[in-house]
């Protein structure tokens, strides 16, 4: 007997493989590759978004996902302990990997909505989603899946970043990699008071555009007072804010690019002049030690432009890697006095 398309999907349960693809099963350094409803005990589950229709120059970051999941020389016996703190994030936090959202590469607004409703389902199954991109576009559907459990207005950003993304339109467009943090509060899933962003340089946004921030409270740190005042203190500023007014916890947003070209060249809007591998490592791997982290996305990774080295997707896997560490330490009450 026939049955008519949208009855057969009505019956399909939500965020299972209807949303899923399994096209490459892949996992993240080899965790456990699972289905929605087999997360189990799992504290964190990884998610890739091959989404990047947003781009505005260099595209790729559709393949940034399996680049990044598969950037590394392997384990012995599969166990990865932090060579300074001994803790193995993976076991500790039990981190398992559910493959790809299956996003349209014809209908971005479908593939957004997937994005958000599969993380929101993620985070509604009390885990921590760490999201693979794609480019940043998928910043607004990650972060408003983890409001949509935590609460619109419970959620503090902190984005690493070269570019601010609060345009108010790419070219003509609301959906794009330079829209999703004004998407973002104007939906009110993450009000601009939460907002701390860290790595801006270069020559955008336009006045009308920092103004606009300005007056949504948001923290921006530039570059160049990163370089004036020391990263230590930028980030002890950033910590400080954002848990200021009693957040619940925070979404830590990574935007390659943050880092300069000439360490991560594998990206779609290289801005020259950013930070270092090192120092991006050490300051995420804090953050997951002193901030509550609800959710994670790594984003604009692209492995046409990143060479035969690959220097860009291992440094994505491992900023992935020390947003961990840092969550197992705070989770086993790590005491070790090093900042990174």
């Amino acid at each position: 007997m026939y049955i008519p398309y949208e009855k057969r999907r009505s019956e399909i349960p939500f965020a299972s493989a209807e949303y899923i693809s399994f096209a490459s099963r892949s996992s993240f350094l080899g965790v456990p590759a699972v289905m929605m409803e087999d997360l189990g005990d799992a504290e964190v589950v990884v998610l890739g978004a091959p989404f990047d229709q947003g781009t505005s120059y260099r595209p790729g970051a559709r393949f940034g996902p399996d680049a990044i999941r598969n950037a590394d020389y392997g384990a012995m016996d599969g166990y990865r302990p932090h060579l300074t703190t001994g803790i193995d994030p993976l076991q500790t936090l039990g981190v398992v990997d559910i493959g790809d959202v299956y996003v349209l590469p014809s209908d971005p607004e479908t593939s957004i909505k997937r994005i958000s409703e599969v993380v929101s389902a993620v985070a509604g199954a009390g885990k921590v989603p760490i999201i693979l991109g794609g480019d940043h576009t998928i910043a607004w559907p990650d972060a408003l899946g983890i409001a949509r459990v935590h609460g619109f207005g419970e959620v503090a950003l902190i984005h690493f970043d070269a570019h601010a993304d609060t345009g108010f339109t790419q070219n003509g467009s609301l959906i794009g990699h330079g829209t999703p943090m004004r998407r973002l509060i104007e939906s009110g899933a993450v009000p601009g008071h939460r907002f701390v962003q860290i790595g801006l340089r270069g020559y955008w946004p336009e006045p009308e555009v920092t103004s606009w921030m300005k007056l949504q409270r948001m923290r921006t740190f530039f570059m160049a007072e990163i370089m004036s005042r020391g990263l230590d203190e930028v980030v002890d500023e950033a910590v400080a804010y954002a848990l200021e007014g009693g957040a619940k916890g925070v979404f830590i947003s990574v935007d390659i690019d943050v880092v300069d070209p000439g360490l991560a060249p594998g990206t779609g809007t290289p801005e020259p002049g950013g930070l270092t591998s090192r120092e991006l490592l050490a300051t995420v791997r804090r953050m997951g030690r002193e901030l509550n982290v609800l959710g994670a996305d790594i984003v604009e990774v692209s492995p046409p432009y990143d060479g035969p080295g690959e220097q860009t997707a291992y440094l994505a896997n491992r900023v992935v890697l020390e947003i961990l560490s840092g969550m197992a330490e705070r989770k086993v009450g790590y005491q070790g006095d090093d900042k990174g």
